[in-house]
């Protein structure tokens, strides 16, 4: 893990947020090739689950709403993780998660008093100084701050924990303003705000993340089908995008473990450094946030069914996945270190839908003018087409080894014989295997490496 914050870090992948002033709880900054691995996330994620299919539209939403929107979720009474304070050196810890590391025992689903019980029997001390623990205690997740110039209570909003309610609260606008039937869904990529109590693990817990979210409506009859079908089809992307099948594996959900609107849930396990962790969450929360809007708001929000003749209220089934879970998943499931002669290689293993660049191109000689010629007005010619990076600077050697690190899948060399033959040498990142291939075959040679 040490290795991979390192990296992000030395090619500008992830950076700590306020650096210069020592950092800020656990928040980090995306660098240059960080964002670009994002949006390539984020548009392949579009790609695959709206853009490319009949049922499915794309909305984004505030992240401020009316605070109604809370209450009528729930959030405001049971949005909270439960919370105890080291009364030497007043650390904070989720109780939940501190009985798992000491004792090993998953406490989902148990109530404050069973878990305060729980750690006062085995008489756990605060981890950092051992010092004697607070009786436990539920802490609301939300961030909440004021609208408006006069500090009233009455003035309180909550930037966002989730995405969804957005999609939810705009039920009746996106019907009218399509022609959707059911089934369909409505796709959300968006900032969500959660105030951890002990966020950690590099950018797996942060105080504020990006989710990829869909809520996807239909009928209740058919809610377990597309429930399965959500599922199998995310576990297909993930192979596609280059995650190993041997890093994923399902978990399913107690009815104690699962959120007070779910009727079932599967969670999506990776393999991160530090273990099996979720990275995506599977949920059907059947008719309960649209019941409890349309109670809150006084506005109806159903859909007619031109089968029955009559309006009901849809089952929703809910795939989420937080973006920088993905994106360290991607980073750890890619990075590997192996021996080259008598140098340590770093490698990322990066798909071409989701690395930085795709194409790295460069002289042999940086010095040689008709090199240079020829290699930038490939690298224009190219990054019409591809993600293309352009380096000039060291060794051919250091060059590679730059583009190893960042994932980059082929690199293209113009050299002294492509003065002569119009050709390039095409570097191959994961196996180093160098093949002569001719300008203007260029592309083709690419498009199947792509595939």
């Amino acid at each position: 893990m040490d290795n991979i914050v390192s990296l992000a870090k030395r090619r500008g992948f992830v950076y700590p947020a306020s650096d210069i002033y020592g950092g800020l709880a656990n928040s980090w900054d995306y660098g240059p090739m960080g964002a670009l691995m994002k949006e390539n996330i984020k548009n392949e994620w579009i790609k695959e689950f709206v853009s490319s299919r009949d049922d499915m539209i794309l909305i984004d939403s505030a992240i401020i709403q009316n605070s109604s929107v809370w209450d009528a979720s729930g959030h405001l009474e049971k949005f909270t993780d439960p919370m105890l304070e080291c009364s030497k050196c007043h650390k904070r810890f989720r109780a939940d998660n501190l009985i798992e590391d000491v004792l090993g025992i998953d406490v989902d689903g148990r109530t404050s008093l069973e878990i305060d019980t729980i750690i006062q029997n085995n008489n756990i001390k605060c981890p950092v100084c051992g010092g004697k623990l607070s009786e436990v205690k539920n802490f609301n997740l939300m961030f909440n701050t004021k609208l408006g110039p006069v500090d009233v209570s009455s003035d309180t909003v909550y930037l966002r924990p989730e995405t969804c309610q957005g999609i939810f609260t705009n039920f009746d606008n996106i019907l009218k303003s399509t022609r959707l039937h059911l089934p369909f869904g409505v796709a959300q990529i968006g900032k969500s705000f959660r105030n951890e109590i002990t966020p950690g693990n590099f950018i797996f817990r942060t105080l504020e993340f990006e989710q990829m979210e869909i809520e996807y409506f239909t009928k209740e009859e058919n809610a377990d089908e597309n429930f399965n079908y959500w599922l199998d089809l995310f576990k297909k992307w993930y192979i596609k995008i280059g995650i190993k099948k041997e890093n994923l594996k399902e978990v399913e959900l107690t009815k104690e473990q699962r959120a007070h609107y779910s009727k079932r849930t599967v969670d999506l396990y990776f393999n991160f450094p530090f273990g099996f962790k979720e990275l995506q969450s599977f949920a059907n929360r059947a008719d309960y946030d649209l019941k409890s809007h349309s109670e809150k708001s006084k506005k109806k929000l159903h859909y007619f069914d031109t089968d029955t003749n009559k309006n009901i209220v849809p089952f929703v089934i809910e795939p989420s996945v937080g973006l920088g879970r993905l994106f360290l998943a991607l980073l750890s499931n890619g990075y590997r270190e192996e021996k080259v002669l008598n140098d340590t290689r770093v490698v990322l293993s990066l798909s071409s839908r989701i690395a930085p660049y795709q194409l790295a191109i460069f002289p042999l000689v940086s010095k040689d003018k008709d090199m240079k010629d020829i290699s930038y007005n490939l690298y224009t010619d190219l990054r019409k087409d591809y993600r293309c990076s352009y380096d000039d600077i060291g060794a051919i050697g250091k060059r590679y080894r730059r583009q190893d690190e960042i994932g980059t899948p082929l690199c293209i060399t113009v050299d002294n014989d492509s003065l002569k033959d119009n050709a390039v040498t095409v570097r191959d990142r994961d196996t180093m295997e160098q093949k002569r291939v001719s300008i203007d075959n260029i592309r083709d040679y690419v498009d199947k490496c792509f595939l």
